[in-house]
């Protein structure tokens, strides 16, 4: 079977910067829905459109086709106080933008913090990299019904962008 729209496919991949370093390998393979469910990079979901299983496919992916360009005003001071007591550099806290209207939320990365403030990024670790996603199709099935009404693979796999 042929990789296509509401298909279901499943691949190993390996994720490097644009120096080479490995940031991210996967062995067991992880699973979306394809044909444009946003479970995947959509330069990548085209790139495997018609492959089969064993087949592999390289794509370079610039910042706007991964996980957007750094955005400098995601970076926020706040407060010490606005914190738990054993805040640290790595935490994550979900959270809105500063003037945002939006009811959209981000997930900011404590960054620096010292007795008196605590400084979060809202940006994606991987955000302004130029990244190669390499992968190898392991499985390709038809999509059931409930995943294709749902959006999303249901065999437990999830997808790769979740």
């Amino acid at each position: 079977m042929k990789i296509a729209k509401d298909t279901v496919v499943s691949l190993r991949y390996e994720l490097f910067d644009a120096e080479g370093n490995l940031l991210e390998k996967v062995e067991d393979p992880v699973s979306y829905l394809h044909g444009g469910y946003d479970g995947i990079f959509p330069l990548v979901e085209e790139a495997l459109h018609g492959k089969g299983i064993g087949d592999q496919c390289d794509v370079t992916l610039q910042p706007d086709d991964a996980f957007g360009e750094y955005n400098h005003e995601l970076v926020e001071v706040e407060a010490r106080n606005a914190f738990p007591e054993e805040v640290e550099v790595g935490m994550q806290f979900e959270g809105a933008p500063e003037n945002s209207e939006e009811d959209d939320f981000l997930l900011y990365t404590v960054v620096e913090v010292t007795d008196d403030e605590v400084t979060v990024d809202g940006n994606h670790p991987l955000s302004g990299k130029t990244l190669s996603f390499n992968c190898t199709v392991t499985g390709v099935r038809p999509a059931s019904a409930d995943e294709l009404a749902h959006g999303h693979v249901h065999d437990g796999d999830g997808d790769l962008l979740h």
